[in-house]
C-alpha cells in the first residue's frame, strides 16, 4: 500500500510539474499572426485578422500605417477587449490597390477595376508599350505594333497625303488588328494651318478652317457645329483622338501660336474650350486641351527652347482658366508644352517639371490622360534621361518618334530601380481605363 502511494505521488507531481512546464512554454511561446493594419492612433494600432480584431501598442518604431499587411509575434493569447503586446512585427507589404493610388472620382474611376484586371495580365514590355504614342514610323508599322503593342499611334500629312479614305481606313485598321489592346489613333486636325487629313483632297474638298475664321463668321455655335462635323470626318478614317483644341490664350498677332489659337481674351477662349468639349461628346472621337499650362506669346518649341518669364499670377489669371473650364467639361485629356515656366520650374520644359504637372493634377482636379508633346522637338530633344523625366514628372503617354530608345530607356530604368513599376503601372493603368471609357474594346455578350 505504501509503495503504491508513494507512487501516484509521483505520477500527480509528474503530471502537476509537466503541466506547469507546458504553461511556462506556452506564455513563452512566439505565436503569429497576421492581418492588414485598419486603424492608427497615438496609443494603439488595429489589426484585422482571420481570428478578429485585435489592438496592438507600438514598439519604438511609428512605420506601421493603415492598409499595410503586417505579421505580429507574440507570446500567450490575445485579449479582444485590451490592448495586446507584440514581441516583433513585419510590414510585408502594402495592400493599397493601385487603383486606390488614383483620383477615386475620377473622370475614368468606373472603369479602373476593368482596367486593372487588364492591367494584370500584360507583361512589363506590353505595359511600357501602352505608354508610348508613336509618330508612325518610316518602316513596317503593322511589325512595329506586333512586336512593342504600342498605346498609339500618331498620324501626320504624310499619312493622309495623295490616300483615298477607304486607304487611309484600312491602313489604320491594319495597325488595330495587330495589337493585343485597342490604340489610340490620333492626329492634330486644329483647323487653319494644322490639318493633318483634311488637307488632303480625296478625304475633303475643302481643309478645315481655323477656330479664328469660324469665331468670325459664327461665333461659338459655328465652333460647335464643326466640331461634330470634324469628329465625323476623323471617326470615318478610324481615327478616335483629336489633338486639338489649341486653347492657349495669344493675343500678340506677331506671337508663333497666334494663327493656331482662337486669338481671343481669357474668358473667351474658356468658353471656346468648354464648348468644344462640349460638342466632342456627340461623337467618338476625344478631344485634347493644349499646350498647358498656357502657350501665350513663346516662341517655336519645335527648333528651340522657348522660356516663359511671366509671374505666377499672370499664367493663373490668364492661362489657366480655359484649362480649367474644358476640364469642367470633361475632358478627357490634355497635352502639356515645353516651354520653360520660370515661375513654375526653372531651366525645366513644362513637359518634363514635375511642378507643373502637379499643379495640373491638383489645382485643376484633372483625372485624365496628360500627354507630352512630341518629345523629338528640339526644346526636349536633347534632354538628358528624356523619357525617363517625362515620366517621372507625371505624363501617362509620350509622344515619340524613336520608339526603340523610347522603350529601352523606360524598360532598364525599371529593371534597374531608376523608376519604380508603380509609375509604369499608374500611367498604364489610366490609359487603359481611358480606352475603356472610349468604348475601344470589344463589347462582351
Amino acid at each position: 500500500m505504501g509503495d503504491k502511494k508513494v507512487y501516484s505521488i509521483i505520477v500527480i507531481t509528474g503530471i502537476i510539474l509537466i503541466s506547469l512546464f507546458l504553461i511556462i512554454m506556452n506564455k513563452n511561446k512566439l505565436n503569429e499572426l497576421v492581418g492588414n493594419v485598419v486603424e492608427v492612433n497615438d496609443r494603439y494600432f488595429v489589426v484585422d485578422s482571420e481570428d478578429g480584431k485585435y489592438k496592438f501598442s507600438y514598439l519604438s518604431e511609428r512605420d506601421i500605417t493603415e492598409k499595410s499587411n503586417i505579421t505580429i509575434k507574440y507570446k500567450g493569447k490575445l485579449d479582444e477587449e485590451n490592448i495586446n503586446k507584440m514581441d516583433s512585427y513585419t510590414l510585408t507589404k502594402e495592400t493599397v490597390s493601385i487603383i486606390d493610388k488614383l483620383e477615386s472620382n475620377g473622370i475614368f474611376s468606373a472603369f479602373y477595376n476593368m482596367a486593372k484586371e487588364r492591367l494584370d495580365e500584360m507583361s512589363l514590355d506590353e505595359k511600357i508599350g501602352q505608354l508610348l504614342l508613336v509618330r508612325v514610323p518610316d518602316g513596317d508599322a503593322v511589325e512595329a505594333v506586333k512586336k512593342y503593342q504600342f498605346g498609339g499611334y500618331v498620324l501626320f500629312e504624310r499619312d493622309f497625303r495623295n490616300k483615298t479614305k477607304d486607304e487611309v481606313y484600312q491602313t489604320i485598321k491594319s495597325y488595330q488588328d495587330a495589337s493585343i489592346v485597342p490604340m489610340i489613333m490620333a492626329t492634330d486636325e486644329e483647323g487653319g494651318r494644322v490639318v493633318r487629313a483634311s488637307s488632303n483632297p480625296k478625304l475633303r474638298s475643302t481643309p478645315f478652317l481655323s477656330s479664328q475664321e469660324l469665331y468670325k463668321k459664327g461665333g461659338l455655335d459655328l465652333i460647335a457645329e464643326d466640331t461634330i462635323d470634324k469628329s465625323k470626318f476623323l471617326k470615318d478614317l478610324g481615327i478616335n483622338v483629336n489633338l486639338a483644341p489649341v486653347v492657349d490664350v495669344v493675343t500678340d498677332s506677331n506671337a508663333y501660336m497666334y494663327n493656331r489659337s482662337l486669338g481671343e481674351d481669357t474668358s473667351t477662349t474658356s468658353k471656346y474650350a468648354e464648348e468644344v468639349i462640349k460638342a466632342s461628346k456627340t461623337e467618338d472621337v476625344s478631344y485634347v486641351l493644349k499646350h498647358f499650362p498656357g502657350y501665350s506669346n513663346n516662341s517655336d518649341t519645335h527648333t528651340g527652347t522657348s522660356v516663359d518669364s511671366r509671374t505666377l499670377d499672370e499664367i493663373k489669371e490668364n492661362d489657366l482658366p480655359p484649362f480649367k473650364a474644358g476640364i469642367d467639361a470633361m475632358a478627357e485629356a490634355v497635352l502639356v508644352s515645353h516651354n520653360i515656366v520660370e515661375s513654375i520650374e526653372k531651366d525645366t520644359p513644362a513637359s518634363l517639371s514635375k511642378n507643373v504637372h502637379e499643379m495640373l493634377r491638383q489645382e485643376l482636379v484633372f483625372s485624365g490622360v496628360i500627354i507630352t508633346d512630341d518629345l523629338d522637338m528640339l526644346a526636349t530633344k536633347n534632354s538628358t534621361d528624356l523619357y525617363l523625366n517625362a515620366l517621372k514628372a507625371g505624363n501617362d503617354m509620350l509622344i515619340v518618334t524613336d520608339f526603340d530608345e523610347a522603350f529601352d530607356s523606360i524598360k532598364t530604368a525599371v529593371n534597374d530601380n531608376t523608376i519604380d513599376t508603380e509609375t509604369v503601372d499608374k500611367a498604364a493603368l489610366r490609359i487603359l481605363a481611358w480606352k475603356y471609357y472610349k468604348i475601344l474594346f470589344p463589347t462582351k455578350s
